[in-house]
């Protein structure tokens, strides 16, 4: 097994010289048939205040300029990220601030210079709306780790729209430059789809890139988003799947989710016994942990790919662990344009989807509070359809 990485499509020009007045105006003026309609006002929900809750809020969205694609979204995923950054966790949020960077929905309106969707096609996006598109990372299809100009779906400022800040999926509508824009194939169910925007190309990146394949045993550690999304797409790609746990009750649900064999991790003579056994590990747990006991269950030239992130200190890694068996260990951050398009292709291939809970706009508080308590199988999905109306003035 050796890393590897996908073709990315051809990007359109650079970020202009953000100095530049002529580069500004250039970002920011009208030129397109498609801009003639005007900008729009979407219902959404979002908070106004760390303490605020998610409210209704009406946003304005940009006319699509030559290489936008506008989406009346349908299902937006929730994710934790999404709390954190609502509740002001993370800060230097700007407020109002709608989350939301798991989005499926239609194409409803296109740029004069978009040739490559059609309206009434079913698209997403995912946790980025633009980069440089100049670095080393993006020039090899590596977006998701832009060295000078990532820009979130939300909470981000956007230099190539005249500075706005980006407001995300919890709305009715989206615009959004047409090589950030992915198909969404028509045989998955849009609203279990939503989460593969995030945790499925969370999940599938690592896997992918250490080229994980039939005959190989891939270990999970922790069964949430993250966690059942990694143990189903390591199955399709034909591994045998081991989950750890610290939890007996969460044994039938990750046989029932495909996993080959369940391993309580707080028992030694189970991790003993898992000694040498398995190829790469997909650590999907964001609390605090001693990694050192995975290590151990780790074969020669074995791989650990640290997906959650803890917000304290984790206990130290022993290096002779990753010593004596030319062990990796690696963090791993979604995946580019290319790569999660090659992951939405492959999950309708094999069927794979998450396992969802769609909530209305009323449910999303409740929700968010479920989330944090760890109660949901295993990801929610808001049904965009239950947003109501704008407002006739936007709040974002």
């Amino acid at each position: 097994m050796t890393p590897g990485r996908p073709v990315p499509p051809p990007l359109a020009k650079p970020l202009p010289d953000l100095d530049s007045d002529a580069s500004t105006a250039a970002s920011t003026t009208a030129g397109t048939a498609a801009q003639t309609a005007g900008p729009t006002l979407a219902a959404a929900y979002g908070a106004t205040a760390p303490d605020s809750g998610l409210v209704p809020l009406t946003v304005s969205r940009r006319a699509p300029k030559a290489d936008d694609v506008e989406i009346a979204i349908e299902f937006c995923g929730l994710c934790h990220s999404d709390v954190h950054a609502t509740r002001g966790e993370w800060g230097g949020d700007t407020y109002p601030l709608i989350p939301g960077h798991e989005i499926v929905g239609r194409v409803s309106r296109l740029g004069a210079d978009v040739d490559d969707f059609t309206i009434g096609e079913r698209v997403g996006v995912g946790c980025m709306v633009d980069s440089c598109r100049e670095c080393d990372s993006c020039l090899d299809g590596l977006e998701q780790y832009c060295e000078k100009a990532l820009v979130g779906t939300y909470g981000a400022k956007d230099a190539r729209n005249g500075g706005a800040i980006t407001q995300g999926g919890y709305a009715t509508s989206i615009v959004v430059d047409r090589n950030y824009v992915l198909r969404v194939p028509e045989t998955l169910d849009p609203a279990a789809v939503a989460p593969l925007l995030c945790a499925g190309i969370t999940t599938y990146s690592p896997l992918n890139h250490f080229e994980v394949e039939e005959g190989d045993v891939v270990g999970v550690v922790g069964l949430g988003g993250l966690g059942h999304m990694a143990v189903k797409i390591a199955k399709a790609m034909g591994a045998e799947v081991k989950v750890f746990t610290t939890s007996e009750n969460k044994f039938a649900a990750a046989r029932e989710l495909g996993a080959h064999d369940v391993i309580l991790s707080t028992d030694p003579a189970a991790m003993e016994a898992a000694n040498r056994s398995i190829d790469v590990i997909i650590d999907t747990v964001a609390a605090p942990h001693d990694l050192n006991p995975f290590f151990r269950t780790l074969r020669l030239d074995g791989a650990l790919f640290q997906l959650g992130l803890p917000a304290s200190p984790m206990p130290p890694v022993n290096p002779g662990a990753l010593i004596r068996r030319r062990i990796a260990y690696a963090g791993s951050l979604i995946g580019g344009i290319a790569e999660t398009q090659e992951m939405l292709d492959f999950c309708a291939e094999h069927g794979v989807v998450s396992d969802v809970e769609v909530v209305g706009a009323d449910q999303l508080n409740e929700a968010y509070d479920r989330m944090v308590a760890g109660d949901v199988k295993y990801r929610f999905v808001l049904d965009v359809s239950t947003l109501g109306s704008p407002a006739e003035k936007a709040d974002a």
